[in-house]
C-alpha cells in the first residue's frame, strides 16, 4: 500500500510521517489548544468579549502567510535549481520546533511576545509544509499521487490526535487557574514534531543535482527570474491559473475554520471540556477516514470531483456550525426534547471533518498533476502562495466582521468563501491540465 512506481515502501512512509510530526504543531498550537489560550487568557477579555484578543490571533497568523506569500515561490524555485528541498525543509522544522518550545515563556499580559512566537512559529510550520509537498511527484506518479497525499494527511490526523489526547489528558484544561500546566503545550508539540520527523529525514532522498548557475547570478536572483517567467507563461498553464484562484477562495475558508473552530466552540456555543475532547476525537477520526477514503476515490474519479465535492460538504458544514443554537432550539421545540447546542454542534464537527483533509489532499493533488516536470517545487511554492495568500486574506476578514459583527454572524464569510471557490472550480478541465504540464518542462 506505501510503495509505489518510484520509491520504496520506507521512503514513502518517512515522507508521510513529516505530515504525522506537523500535526502536533497545527492541532495543538492553532486549533484546540493555544489559540484558546492566547485569546481567553495571555490576551484575555478587555470588556469587549474577546473581540481584540481575536483580532491579535488574526492578525498573527495573517502576518506569517504574507510572509510566506513572500517567500515561497522564490524558495521552490532556487530548492528546484539547487536541488536542496530537503535542506530548507530541515530548517523549517528547526525553526518550527525553536519556536514553539519557546512558547512557554509566554505568561498572562505577555502579548507581544505571544505575538512574535506565533508569527514565526506558524511562518516556519507553513515553509515546511509548503516544501514537504515538493516531494510529492518524486515518490508518486499522477495515477498514484491521490493515494499517498491521502495516506499523509490520515496519518496527520492520527498524529494529531495522539499528540492531543495527551496534551487534554495530562496537561488539563486551558484556564488561568490552570496556566502553569497548560503552558506546557508549547514544549510538548515541540518535542513531537522534532521527534516524530526524524524518520523523514533519514529516509526521504534528494533527487536530482545542482545545474551550474548563469554568469553572474546568484540563487535568490535566479528564484525571482524563474517566479517572473513562471507567471508570464500562465497563459500556457490554463488549468493551473484558474484553479489557483478556486484554491485560494476554499483554503480562506478552511484557514478560517482550522483557526478559529475551539475559539468558537467556547465562545459560541459555551461546551463544556469533556465535549471539547470529544469534538477533536470524533473529528479527528472523521477526517483520518475522509482523507484515506477519499484519496482512494482521487485515483478512480479524479482529483477534480473529489475537490469539488468536498467544497459541498464544506459549504453544508459551515450553514451547519452558524445555526446550531437555531437549529438546536427547533429541534427541541419539534421532539420535546431538552438537547444541548454543544451537543449538536458536535454533529456539525463530523461533517467538516469528512472534508477537512479530504479537501486539502485534493488540492494538493491537483497542483501534483499539474505542475511541469522538473519545476515540482516551484508551483508547490505557488501552492504554499495560493493557500496562504487565502489564509491571510480570510484571517483579516474574519477578524474584521467579528469585530464588527460578533464571531458568530462572521463564520458565515466561510460559507461565501465555499461556495465562490466551487462556481470558480467548475471551470477547471483536470483532463486539459494534465496535458497543459508539458508545454513548460525544461
Amino acid at each position: 500500500m506505501w510503495a509505489t512506481s518510484k520509491a520504496s515502501r520506507r521512503e514513502v512512509f518517512g515522507w508521510a510521517m513529516f505530515d504525522f510530526a506537523n500535526q502536533a504543531y497545527t492541532l495543538l498550537i492553532i486549533t484546540v489548544i493555544y489559540g484558546d489560550l492566547f485569546t481567553t487568557v495571555i490576551v484575555g477579555d478587555m470588556g469587549d468579549d474577546y473581540r481584540l484578543a481575536n483580532l491579535l490571533w488574526s492578525s498573527a497568523l495573517a502576518i506569517s502567510y504574507l510572509a510566506v506569500v513572500a517567500s515561497a515561490p522564490v524558495c521552490g524555485a532556487v530548492m528546484d535549481y539547487a536541488a536542496a528541498k530537503k535542506r530548507f525543509l530541515f530548517i523549517s522544522y528547526v525553526t518550527t520546533v525553536a519556536a514553539t518550545a519557546a512558547l512557554y515563556l509566554v505568561e498572562p499580559g505577555y502579548i507581544i511576545i505571544g505575538f512574535v512566537l506565533i508569527a514565526i512559529s506558524n511562518y516556519a510550520y507553513s515553509m515546511g509544509e509548503a516544501f514537504i509537498a515538493g516531494f510529492l511527484p518524486d515518490i508518486a506518479d499522477s495515477r498514484e499521487m491521490g493515494r499517498v497525499s491521502g495516506m499523509g494527511w490520515s496519518l496527520g490526523y492520527i498524529g494529531g490526535l495522539c499528540a492531543t489526547l495527551f496534551t487534554v489528558l495530562v496537561l488539563g484544561e486551558v484556564s488561568e487557574e490552570n496556566f502553569e500546566r497548560i503552558r506546557w503545550v508549547g514544549p510538548f508539540a515541540a518535542a513531537f514534531f522534532l521527534l516524530c520527523a526524524i524518520p523523514t529525514f533519514l529516509w526521504l532522498r534528494e533527487r536530482g543535482s545542482p545545474r551550474p548557475l548563469p554568469a553572474g547570478q546568484g540563487y535568490v536572483g535566479l528564484g525571482f527570474s524563474r517566479v517572473r517567467q513562471t507567471l508570464s507563461s500562465l497563459g500556457q498553464l490554463s488549468e493551473m491559473a484558474v484553479f489557483m484562484v478556486s484554491l485560494l477562495l476554499a483554503m480562506s475558508g478552511l484557514v478560517i475554520v482550522i483557526s478559529y473552530a475551539f475559539i468558537y466552540g467556547s465562545q459560541v456555543i459555551g461546551w463544556d471540556d469533556h465535549v471539547r475532547m470529544i469534538m477533536f476525537i470524533t473529528t479527528q477520526i472523521s477526517a483520518a477516514l475522509g482523507a484515506i477514503v477519499f484519496g482512494l476515490i482521487q485515483d478512480n474519479v479524479g482529483a477534480k470531483r473529489t475537490y469539488m465535492f468536498t467544497l459541498l460538504i464544506w459549504i453544508v458544514a459551515i450553514i451547519f456550525i452558524w445555526g446550531t443554537p437555531g437549529i438546536t432550539a427547533w429541534l427541541n421545540n419539534l421532539l420535546g426534547v431538552d438537547w444541548q447546542a454543544q451537543y449538536v454542534f458536535l454533529v456539525a464537527g463530523c461533517c467538516a471533518g469528512l472534508a477537512l483533509g479530504s479537501c486539502q489532499s485534493a488540492g494538493r493533488t491537483l497542483v501534483g498533476i499539474f505542475a511541469p516536470d522538473g519545476r515540482a517545487a516551484e508551483f508547490f511554492g505557488f501552492w504554499g502562495l495560493a493557500t496562504k495568500l487565502a489564509g491571510a486574506f480570510g484571517l483579516i476578514a474574519v477578524g474584521a466582521f467579528q469585530a464588527l459583527f460578533g464571531l458568530q454572524g462572521a463564520i458565515l464569510i466561510c460559507a461565501v468563501l465555499f461556495a465562490a471557490a466551487f462556481l470558480v472550480g467548475l471551470r477547471v478541465d483536470e483532463k486539459r491540465g494534465r496535458e497543459q504540464r508539458h508545454t513548460l518542462v525544461e
